[in-house]
């Protein structure tokens, strides 16, 4: 007699063997049981070993800590070696997960990084001891949750990067404006409409993007690591001046063509444009005509309702008489046009050198941690 698995375990157990997360059995069943359940879905693997609560009395913390990685199905446990094990694995860094229902779970559910109780099925004593509850009892929605929340983490940092990208090109335009000894390229109104418009759509929309079709190919992001790590500051540092030296040159253009006010309308029109096209290339480390323009559709809209309401301010002479706009003539268009989209081509010569040099390196995913 036998309780057969559910339904998708075995492939969401393989999902977690790809992402370099560890999928460990810990049992009160006899050990020839977990063992070939075990075996069915892909948890004991050829050098895997399974080991019974006797033995783990004979180890000692520290010969269980050296050697825990070894291990992947534990049966005929009590509540204290549930506890062992959890510590044990800590030990090694690991952020670990611990899943149960009963009374004897919680204190392994309380020392665990995540304790996940079982909704349906869980006890009061085990919910009230874990960080999470499972309301459907089932371990394929852990794995979905898993995705879920690479994908909320790639998005905040995306928004983060979009962000203060934007803002350093803008703090490089004033400030290199003013080293430079020229009359202020953005007045305090224009920079005021920049942020409304052209900083906060964009960035709600990234907040939206799909999951990268290879977010479950990654190893677990290290816990020690914070949000701008693995080079992120130096990207941001980077594109805010280049952002910020086209819409100097967007304003030197117009200054030296058609005067001081034609100079600002160029290169507010400019910055604003620039930042549209450029959330288009924190999209994905992978080449935008690779991932597709038209994937986000929130994307899509934020840069349409932004371009519309960037020329919009130009072209209607209430707006732009309050907003201190000067109108442009094909010439002056064209200008702004060819300095708007040349960071897609920028970035996308980087990300093309990138990789050549490195290799497919997604927000530095390939030096994590495998667990």
């Amino acid at each position: 007699m036998m309780d057969p698995p559910r339904v998708g375990v075995k492939e969401a157990v393989a999902t977690c063997k790809k992402a370099g997360i560890k999928t460990v059995m810990i049992t009160g069943d006899h050990v020839v049981t977990a063992t070939a359940i075990a075996k069915e879905l892909g948890i004991l693997r050829i050098h895997d070993l399974a080991i019974t609560g006797s033995e783990l009395d004979k180890l000692s913390d520290q010969e269980l800590e050296k050697n825990i990685m070894r291990y992947s199905v534990f049966a005929r446990v009590s509540p204290e070696h549930k506890v062992r094990i959890v510590k044990a694995f800590r030990s090694t860094g690991a952020v670990v997960a611990m899943t149960g229902d009963g009374v004897n779970d919680a204190p392994a559910l309380k020392n665990a990084d995540i304790g996940i109780a079982m909704g349906k099925n869980g006890t009061d004593v085990a919910k009230n001891a874990s960080d999470m509850i499972l309301t459907d009892d089932n371990f394929v929605t852990i794995v979905k949750a898993v995705k879920q929340g690479r994908n909320i983490f790639d998005n905040i940092r995306k928004a983060i990067h979009f962000l203060i990208s934007t803002n350093v090109g803008e703090i490089v335009t004033i400030f290199m404006g003013l080293v430079l000894g020229l009359e202020s390229p953005l007045l305090a109104i224009q920079l005021l409409w920049i942020n409304l418009v052209t900083d906060s759509i964009p960035a709600i929309a990234l907040g939206l993007e799909r999951p990268d079709h290879d977010i479950m190919n990654r190893k677990p992001q290290n816990a020690k690591k914070g949000i701008f790590a693995d080079g992120l500051w130096g990207k941001i540092f980077v594109e805010g001046t280049m952002l910020g030296m086209l819409t100097l040159l967007a304003f030197s253009i117009g200054n030296h063509l058609y005067g001081l006010e034609t100079g600002r309308t160029m290169a507010f029109l400019s910055l604003g444009l620039l930042e549209l096209v450029h959330s288009f290339n924190i999209k994905s480390e992978e080449s935008i005509f690779k991932t597709g323009f038209l994937e986000n559709r929130y994307l899509v809209g934020a840069f349409i309702i932004g371009t519309i309401l960037q020329i919009g301010v130009v072209c209607i002479p209430t707006l732009a008489s309050i907003f201190n706009l000067a109108p442009l003539d094909m010439k002056g268009w064209l200008y702004v046009g060819a300095i708007s989209i040349s960071p897609l081509i920028i970035i996308e010569i980087q990300k093309k050198f990138n990789e050549i040099k490195f290799g497919k390196v997604v927000y530095g995913y390939k030096d994590k941690m495998d667990y």
